[in-house]
């Protein structure tokens, strides 16, 4: 980072004492002082005011912007110690704006292993980053929690004593406050982001029933918007973004129906599409008193636009299965964990 520097000039003319040589002095058109008269006081100039919307005045605020894109966002913090300028303008969320227009993406994974603890992973820099503690009510410890990373936002849902609740981190601020709740709140839905947006579909409400309904959150406003309903009412469902769509994907439908199909959500049309055979099989045996709402939510992520399902029945990533979008069909692929791998 460049600094503003203040330049110290010495000039030796010599080491013995001399009277001033007034003849050779400017006054910018004024008479020179007669004998005896003293000479006007001379006043100091005033340092020039630095343009603290610059940023880096060497460079420019433009330029500034620029090179704070490509920063690492771990840095951000840092530098919004710098100056009022930095911290505004790293507070507002616009440096994060101009970074998806620009193309700058840079994803960190959050971890919860403890109570009201989090922890961020830098995969660029490979370090862990410990988020600010929560501080929720003395009920939300304890109920099943969970979360969504969307934009500057990671969102945690979970319940308090008398109804659903959401608590906010802010990669802005670095603070923990509690979230905008949803139109309809819910458990055990689907849910994945793209950019600044995410959507969630279907889940439970707080009476049980199982619901067809989806929102969308913008993180920039903090505010959800309802989208259409799905075809079908699910829970304990999986969403993915790919291709530009939202996907759902799996899950239990009425009756506890183990669902197979996904439903595509186009945000171009708002219009929902139902995918059969799109869910990996669950390996759900009929003869053990187990319930089906015991069982994970398919295990599912997106790498380059295609969809790799885990098989979690046998504890072990065995089996991927890669989901094309224009087949609508997976293929089967082996894939052997060769070690264990620890996060710590």
């Amino acid at each position: 980072m460049l600094e503003d520097r203040a330049f110290s000039i010495s000039r030796d003319y010599s080491t013995t004492p001399r009277e001033p040589d007034w003849a050779h002095i400017s006054y910018t058109n004024k008479r020179p002082p007669d004998d005896g008269e003293e000479a006007p006081a001379r006043k100091s100039p005033k340092p020039d005011r630095l343009d603290s919307s610059s940023l880096i005045p060497a460079i420019g605020r433009d330029n500034s912007i620029n090179c704070l894109l490509r920063c690492s966002r771990a840095d951000y913090q840092s530098l919004s110690s710098l100056n009022t300028s930095f911290r505004n303008l790293i507070h507002s969320g616009e440096l994060y704006r101009l970074r998806r227009l620009h193309g700058v993406i840079e994803h960190w994974i959050y971890f919860s292993c403890q109570l009201l603890e989090w922890e961020a992973f830098d995969p660029t820099r490979r370090r862990w980053l410990r988020l600010p503690r929560m501080d929720p009510n003395d009920c939300f410890p304890y109920a099943d929690k969970e979360s969504l990373a969307v934009g500057t936002d990671l969102l945690v849902f979970g319940r308090d004593l008398t109804s659903h609740a959401v608590y906010r981190y802010s990669l802005l601020t670095n603070e923990w406050s509690p979230g905008t709740s949803m139109l309809e709140p819910r458990c055990l839905f689907g849910s994945a982001s793209f950019g600044s947006s995410a959507i969630v579909a279907g889940g439970c409400d707080s009476s049980g029933n199982v619901l067809q309904s989806a929102e969308i959150y913008d993180s920039e406003t903090g505010f959800w918007r309802r989208l259409p309903d799905m075809n079908r009412a699910r829970k304990m469902c999986s969403g993915v973004f790919m291709d530009g769509k939202f996907y759902v994907v799996g899950g239990v439908g009425m009756g506890s129906e183990i669902l197979t199909c996904a439903e595509e959500f186009d945000p171009a049309t708002g219009v929902w599409r139902e995918l059969p055979e799109m869910s990996p099989v669950r390996a759900h045996d009929e003869t053990l008193p187990v319930p089906v709402t015991s069982e994970a939510p398919p295990l599912v992520a997106v790498v380059g636009d295609e969809l790799y399902a885990a098989d979690y029945a046998a504890m072990e990533l065995e089996w991927r299965r890669a989901f094309v979008p224009g087949k609508h069909e997976f293929m089967v692929m082996a894939l052997h964990m060769e070690k264990e791998i620890s996060v710590w």
